[in-house]
C-alpha cells in the first residue's frame, strides 16, 4: 500500500472517530442542559444524599438522621422550581403583550406560534396545569 493512502485511511478514520466523539458530547450536553423534564422530590432527595454520604463520608446512622431533612428540602425545592417555571411563562406572555403593537402581522403570528410551542413545552413537562390550553 502506497504511503499516501495509509495516510489517507489515517486521516479518515481519526475524522470519524472525531466525529461520533463530537456527536456523543454535544448530544449528552444538550439532553442534559435541555432536561426540564417533571422532576419529583424522590429522585432529587436520593441525588441529594448520595452526594453529601461521599463527600462528607457519612456514616449508614447519619444518612437515617438527615434524610428526613433532605426530603424536605427536595419537595421545597420541586416547588420552588415548578413556582419559578410558571412566573417566568407569565413574564413572557406579559412582554408578547407588550411587544405586540410594534411588530408587523407575520411578526405577531410568528409569536404567536412561539408563545404556543413554549406553551406545549410547559404543559408537556408538567409546568402548566391542564386547565392551561396547549
Amino acid at each position: 500500500m502506497k504511503r499516501s493512502l495509509q495516510w489517507k485511511l489515517v486521516a479518515v478514520f481519526a475524522l470519524v472517530f472525531l466525529a461520533g466523539f463530537a456527536c456523543g458530547f454535544f448530544g449528552a450536553l444538550h439532553r442534559t442542559r435541555w432536561a426540564i423534564g417533571p422532576h419529583h422530590p424522590g429522585p432529587t432527595a436520593e441525588h441529594l444524599k448520595r452526594r453529601l454520604r461521599w463527600e462528607l463520608k457519612l456514616t449508614p446512622q447519619q444518612i437515617d438522621q438527615i434524610s428526613p431533612i433532605v426530603d424536605s428540602a427536595a419537595v421545597q425545592l420541586e416547588a420552588t422550581r415548578e413556582q419559578t417555571m410558571q412566573k417566568v411563562h407569565a413574564i413572557l406572555q406579559q412582554s408578547h403583550r407588550e411587544i405586540g403593537p410594534f411588530l408587523t402581522v407575520e411578526q405577531r403570528q410568528k409569536l404567536e406560534e412561539m408563545e404556543q410551542r413554549h406553551c406545549r413545552e410547559l404543559h408537556r413537562h408538567g409546568f402548566l396545569p391542564d386547565a392551561t390550553p396547549p
